[in-house]
């Protein structure tokens, strides 16, 4: 395991936010956000209204800047991000999962623990050095962004499609000549 489970789980569920901004919008409805509450085990206040889907999807440019950034800005963004939170690190425990750490209590708005949750899941990138594993999709018409978590860092492209398509370019490029 590379990063601790809600380490990843927060990850995962930035760059899903993130990419959802990309053609075609992913986030338009609060049905969308439901969805995304579920699949990403989240916890805590959800409002389910007009005002938490528009801060949600105002989160999405602010996340893709801190996690396409290099280390020094990343840092400067995750301080500012978390003194502006006032985060206060918590061990909590809840529902099936053990241990893990909270900054803000759970009946803060959805965008402002999403916020922070993505910034303690970047304080343990950054400590690592493992910014690497966070990219743009190789695929040169795609803006999406990429978490590799394999072990021998290969992961190229934001999903099987992107990957598809540019291995039968590349079959085709190999067989054209």
């Amino acid at each position: 395991m590379l990063f601790a489970h809600d380490t990843e789980c927060a990850l995962r569920s930035a760059v899903w936010l993130v990419n959802s901004a990309e053609p075609p919008d992913t986030l338009t409805t609060s049905a969308q956000l439901d969805a995304w509450f579920t699949e990403f085990d989240s916890t805590g206040r959800h409002d389910r209204d007009a005002a938490e889907l528009a801060s949600v999807q105002a989160l999405r440019p602010v996340l893709r800047e801190l996690l396409t950034s290099d280390r020094d800005r990343a840092v400067e963004l995750l301080n500012r991000m978390l003194a502006d939170a006032r985060a206060v690190p918590q061990l909590v425990r809840h529902g099936d999962v053990d241990w893990h750490v909270h900054a803000v209590p759970s009946d803060a708005p959805l965008a402002t623990r999403v916020l922070v949750e993505v910034a303690l899941a970047m304080v343990d990138v950054v400590r690592g050095d493992e910014l690497s594993r966070l990219g743009v999709c190789a695929d040169d018409d795609c803006e999406c962004l990429v978490l590799d978590l394999s072990r021998n860092r290969s992961r190229r492209y934001c999903s099987t499609t992107c990957g598809n398509r540019n291995a039968v370019a590349a079959y085709r490029a190999r067989r054209a000549t």
